[in-house]
């Protein structure tokens, strides 16, 4: 019985459960549950290894191609050549130095030796190369040669070279003040200096954006969405300069400098009727492509806008200006000049030291007489003065689209009852102007009394093809124009009769005013025997076309400035009336163009030089075709080139 029990619980009644249970559907779908998984895991598994193989090793190896496409390409910088443009700061290829960390097996060795080539950090290298789970690390930008080389040799796992682009200015030293330079500072690369910094915004473009699902740790889920916005490329600039007269302008500023011994100087010219700036000059200057290796930091400043000083006697004109528009004085209006004016325990004399007796307000200018000039600013009252100078727009900033500009300093003004410092201030003493508020206020002359904004950008040629323009701005009016006008006649009558005759150019009605400005000390106090000299002008005075300044800083083997930048503003001008074929309206001889050429030397003294060093030509000058010393004669009734 023992046994027929046993049977019946094991045997075939148990044989009778098991189908049973089989049969059961739930038991049914569960195994085929388990069967999917297994298919979907060993499918995955072999989608992953061998059909997207080429993708994750993408992914890996090639991330930097994405970055790339999330990073701007920069705008570039282009002068006027005519009708064409001439590139000053370009984006050239070079390679870079990135690396795959979890490509990297031993972290500690692969520093060491990149470390060796590329000259970086050891310590710094390994934290980055012992991230396993980063696709992208940045070793190094724009590699010489000699790494490139280097790391193609070493053949290091994880560590691959790629193509970069960096910031080049093919002209060198040319324009190097305005246009500034770029350079990585962290792991940010922009504008650091210039326009390149004044225009970092428009010209760096606007970065990508990738969104990329992460996992619980913040790692990028490699299957998950992405979602790109591919980056903007920057703009391009075409700016108002024209690269032919900023060479002859660079040349002649660095031929006057050694010539006359200065320690340094600056030039700008200005287009007369639009404001815009054809050129714009400092000496010393530097190599962009090479700013690192500058040792002097004077090189760096753009004494145009960024160094005001007292600029003595070419203010007078300003002072006169402002006189005959407030009805006080006429260019035929006369005083006596006793030589010298006392006021709060003060004498001001006049440079010459002479009492020159009766003498009209035209005079005063071509004689520059300090005694004159304050004569004209006590009729107008140290208010009304001060009115007008701010009108002419000293004192703040010209609102021109120029890198590290300063607005002067006219405090001397505050106190309306200190005489003294009126009257110093109306021949370019006490008070300090930027050659870029003084070109500007002369400019005003030259525009029949309205001043403009400076303008340095021409163009703005945006990523999508389309083109902003610039035009003419005009800020005020700042006299009459009949107040221009008789001004502007007093200005010729100082290049015909007073100290501007080296300024003038035979053919042209040039009109302009010198000036030779004491210069203060670290003691606060004026130093002997250092000056500095001016000459701002415009030419022709009948249909003004350029407006121009010359300043030259202490030099040495002239003491005024109607022997310095008198005749190198003379050589420039006569350089721009004939780049720009101005025909000639007044009649003269050969021999007057002979006389001339003798007394205008800074080309001949510069392209003749024994030592290159002397004076540096910028390094991608152009060869300019136009002849520099070529002149109408007066033949028969007729103008005829000179051969």
């Amino acid at each position: 019985m023992a046994n027929v029990q046993r049977g019946k619980k094991y045997g075939i009644g148990a044989r009778c459960s098991l189908a049973e249970k089989i049969r059961n559907p739930r038991i049914n779908v569960l195994g085929l549950l388990v069967i999917v998984i297994a298919c979907v895991v060993i499918f995955r598994a072999y989608f992953l290894q061998v059909n997207s193989y080429g993708y994750y090793s993408a992914l890996a190896e090639n991330q930097h191609s994405l970055f790339r496409k999330l990073i701007p390409e920069r705008g570039e910088i282009y002068l006027k050549d005519r009708d064409a443009l001439y590139p000053v700061a370009v984006n050239k290829e070079t390679k870079m130095a990135y690396a795959v960390p979890k490509e990297i097996e031993d972290a500690s060795a692969a520093s060491e030796k990149i470390a060796a080539i590329l000259n970086l950090d050891k310590t710094d290298l390994e934290g980055k190369l012992s991230k396993k789970d980063d696709m992208y690390e940045v070793l190094k930008h724009r590699l010489s040669e000699d790494e490139i080389g280097k790391i193609e040799n070493a053949k290091l796992a994880g560590v691959h070279l790629s193509d970069e682009a960096f910031r080049y200015y093919p002209a060198g030293e040319l324009a190097s003040h305005v246009l500034g330079f770029v350079g990585w500072k962290d792991n940010d690369f922009g504008g650091r200096y210039g326009s390149e910094l004044f225009f970092d915004g428009e010209l760096k473009g606007e970065n990508g954006k990738l969104f990329q699902n992460k996992d619980a740790s913040g790692r990028w889920i490699a299957t998950g969405d992405r979602d790109i916005t591919y980056a903007k490329n920057g703009d391009n600039l075409v700016l108002t300069i024209d690269h032919i007269v900023q060479y002859e302008t660079e040349k002649i500023l660095a031929a006057a400098v050694a010539k006359y011994q200065a320690e340094r100087g600056s030039i700008i010219v200005m287009e007369s009727k639009t404001g815009k700036i054809i050129s714009m000059a400092s000496y010393p200057t530097f190599n962009p492509n090479e700013y690192a290796k500058v040792e002097n930091m004077e090189a760096f400043r753009n004494l145009a806008v960024s160094d005001p000083y007292e600029c003595g006697s070419v203010f007078k004109s300003i002072t006169l200006a402002s006189a005959i528009d407030a009805g006080k004085i006429t260019p035929d209006m006369t005083y006596v000049d006793s030589g010298a004016v006392t006021e709060a325990g003060y004498t001001i004399k006049n440079s010459d030291l002479k009492a020159n007796g009766k003498q009209t307000m035209t005079q005063v200018l071509e004689k520059s007489l300090n005694t004159g000039v304050i004569f004209a600013e006590k009729l107008m009252g140290n208010q009304t003065f001060s009115d007008y100078v701010k009108k002419f727009g000293f004192g703040t900033l010209t609102g021109a689209d120029i890198f590290a500009e300063v607005p002067g300093n006219l405090s001397n003004f505050d106190n309306y009852k200190r005489n003294i410092e009126f009257f110093t201030a109306s021949f370019g003493q006490g008070i300090t102007v930027t050659p870029l508020q003084l070109i500007s206020a002369y400019n005003a002359i030259a525009n029949n009394g309205v001043l403009l904004k400076p303008q340095i950008v021409d163009q703005i040629i945006h990523s999508d093809g389309s083109v902003t323009e610039t035009s003419a701005t005009e800020v005020r009016r700042v006299i009459s124009e009949r107040s221009a006008y008789e001004i502007t006649q007093m200005l010729r009558g100082v290049v015909t009769d007073g100290h501007g005759k080296q300024a003038n150019v035979p053919g042209f009605l040039v009109g302009g005013k010198t000036g030779t400005a004491q210069v203060v000390g670290p003691s606060g106090g004026y130093e002997d025997g250092k000056s500095i000299g001016s000459f701002a002008g415009f030419a022709p005075i009948d249909n003004p076309r350029f407006t121009m300044l010359v300043r030259l800083d202490d030099p040495k083997t002239v003491q005024w400035a109607e022997s310095s930048a008198a005749p190198t503003f003379g050589e420039l001008m006569k350089f721009l009336l004939e780049y720009y074929h101005v025909e000639p309206t007044e009649s003269y001889t050969q021999a007057d163009v002979d006389k001339f050429n003798q007394t205008h030397t800074l080309g001949n003294s510069f392209l003749k030089t024994d030592n290159p060093e002397d004076v540096k030509v910028p390094a991608a000058a152009p060869v300019i075709s136009t002849d520099v010393n070529s002149a109408f004669n007066k033949k028969d009734g007729q103008k005829t080139k000179k051969k």
